[in-house]
């Protein structure tokens, strides 16, 4: 199967204009639907086909034991949203399920793979310009989960795109505040290890991650290790490190 993971127009934004970026997002959609045609729909973590799988140690934040499509899930900026999206969309990319990520050009495709994402059915539209809305819409109509840049996104074109998602059985994920997200999820205590003695090689983060939306009650959180030894998500029961749920992060707005 070909690669399609994709850095789209990184080095020649300058140069292309706005229907070129408009065009490789729907050309690379053509080509991931015409591969994706023998392998979906995609393994799901319940018996109806609706949720699709994430690691272990991530199911019990979300409702369903997973990302339910036609859902929206909103990921609060700063550190550790980067490796918890990743750790999101590791499990399902590696089950099957095609993942978009739009306008996240630092996002570096070895942390992809060691978070377990499939690169042969992972694109990456680093750049969409003006487009953003085109290319996400999209994306949601051949994609089993796409991420988009929840910032500067007006309240209309919000609704638009989780209706989207909703109407085509895929899952958003929304970098940064989104409100009317069905689930929010947000970082803290983050730290790195592999620094022994102040030398080394950072490996992994600790983080402890807080859920909050419907069907959550009061919210959960759990201890993640992103990424594990081996890759993926590993579990961290965090000892001392267990952050009140009032000091945790949460999605604004």
């Amino acid at each position: 199967m070909a690669e399609v993971a994709v850095r789209g127009a990184h080095g020649e934004q300058g140069r292309g204009d706005v229907a070129s970026r408009l065009a490789l997002a729907r050309g690379l959609l053509r080509g991931a639907e015409d591969r994706a045609a023998g392998v979906r729909p995609v393994a799901a973590a319940e018996s109806d086909g609706r949720v699709l799988p994430v690691a272990g140690p991530l199911a019990g934040l979300l409702p369903g034991g997973g990302l339910r499509r036609g859902s929206t899930v909103a990921l609060a900026p700063g550190p550790g949203s980067t490796s918890l999206l990743l750790g999101l969309v590791g499990e399902a990319s590696a089950q099957g399920a095609w993942v978009g990520v739009v306008g996240r050009p630092e996002l570096g495709l070895v942390a992809a793979v060691e978070a377990g994402v499939a690169l042969e059915r992972f694109a990456l539209v680093p750049h969409p310009g003006r487009d953003l809305l085109a290319v996400t819409v999209a994306l949601l109509d051949g994609m089993d989960v796409v991420a988009v840049p929840g910032a500067g996104v007006r309240a209309g074109d919000r609704q638009r795109l989780a209706a989207r998602a909703r109407q085509r059985g895929a899952v958003l994920l929304a970098l940064g505040p989104w409100p009317g997200a069905d689930v929010e999820l947000g970082c803290a205590d983050v730290q790195w290890q592999g620094l022994e003695a102040g030398a080394g090689r950072l490996c992994s983060r600790r983080i402890r991650v807080r859920a909050a939306g419907r069907g959550l009650g009061p919210g959960r959180t759990a201890g993640l290790v992103l990424p594990a030894d081996g890759g993926g998500v590993g579990g961290d029961d965090g000892g001392e490190r267990v952050a009140p749920a009032a000091r945790v992060e949460a999605v604004a707005g």
